[in-house]
């Protein structure tokens, strides 16, 4: 293939735990920074505990965080948690470069979680109400996204083996009384690099991009 109709290059960045706010300004200042010539990036990564509200968010969803922090975030929905455990995907795409709508986009990260699990004898599926992957009712992986100048940034959580008590202390996404289960539950991986291998070639199977994984922050 020539340079001139080589596919555009995607990079895997693997940031490992990080608090939640400096990746998200890091987030903010990529999307501002970029422009029709810079690659996509996928980045790996899980945080430390933290609850964010979405854009979305209404003060009754948050019960009672304890001592866990609250971050205002700008990206859609509403209220969800993140810890250790659970793997990270945030999805820094030209929606543009890559023929995608908002909804398609969240279309193709639930299609590609429902086919990760199916991959792993675990029947999930998305819900028109509520964007995210559950299985038997209960939500497995949460999806929260901001597009800015035509280009998308925050991403997906997919649960793995992680202490699931801080979500009873809120309304899930905003749904009261909302079960959410997790890999370690039924039987699936629980390896995050597996799984973020698997969720990245199942992203970008419609994509075609040339994967560049750094395996660097």
């Amino acid at each position: 293939m020539s340079p001139a109709h080589a596919p555009p290059t995607l990079l895997v960045r693997r940031l490992g735990r990080c608090p939640y706010e400096p990746v998200w300004r890091r987030m903010q200042t990529f999307t501002d920074g970029r422009d029709p010539t810079t690659p996509d990036e996928i980045w790996v990564l899980e945080h430390p505990p933290v609850f964010t509200l979405g854009q979305a968010r209404r003060p009754e969803h948050l019960l009672d965080p304890g001592a866990i922090p609250v971050i205002k975030s700008d990206r859609g929905g509403q209220v969800t948690y993140h810890g250790p455990g659970q793997l990270v995907l945030y999805l820094l795409l030209d929606l543009r470069r890559a023929g995608l709508g908002v909804r398609q986009l969240v279309t193709l990260i639930e299609q590609a979680t429902i086919a990760l699990l199916a991959d792993q004898g675990i029947a999930a599926r998305a819900r028109a109400d509520a964007p995210g992957v559950y299985v038997d009712g209960a939500k497995i992986a949460s999806l929260g996204l901001r597009v800015r100048r035509g280009c998308s940034y925050h991403g997906l959580s997919l649960n793995l083996n992680m202490d699931l008590e801080p979500f009873s202390r809120i309304n899930p996404c905003g749904h009261p009384g909302l079960r959410v289960t997790q890999m370690a539950q039924l039987g699936g991986d629980t390896d995050p690099r597996h799984n973020a291998d698997a969720l990245i070639h199942e992203i970008n199977r419609p994509l075609g991009y040339a994967v560049l994984d750094t395996d660097t922050p």
